[in-house]
């Protein structure tokens, strides 16, 4: 059976990394850590690979500057959403 993956979600993580030292006020728990995840992920048009070349060549696409530009604007934007309301019970803050 031939395994599908979201090359974007790797990406998003990886944003979600390095740039949750720029929120220190947010929570950060699992829970709110897999919203912004979604969020951004659910805005963002996936890019699904079955290979070993189509992983490369999209990871090629994904590191481009533009690319990767909407990824880190839509996981702030999910950092942000989520402060407002986060599912946690943690108090909202504004980040």
């Amino acid at each position: 059976m031939i395994k599908l993956k979201n090359a974007v979600e790797d990406h998003v993580v990886d944003s979600y990394q390095s740039l949750r030292p720029h929120f220190p006020e947010f929570c950060g728990c699992e829970m709110c850590r897999a919203d912004v995840v979604v969020y951004a992920l659910n805005r963002l048009p996936p890019r699904y690979v079955a290979t070993l070349e189509g992983t490369v060549v999209t990871e090629v696409n994904l590191d481009k500057q533009q690319g990767r530009a909407s990824i880190d604007v839509a996981v702030m934007d999910g950092f942000r959403r989520v402060a407002m309301s986060p599912r946690c019970g943690k108090a909202p803050v504004g980040v």
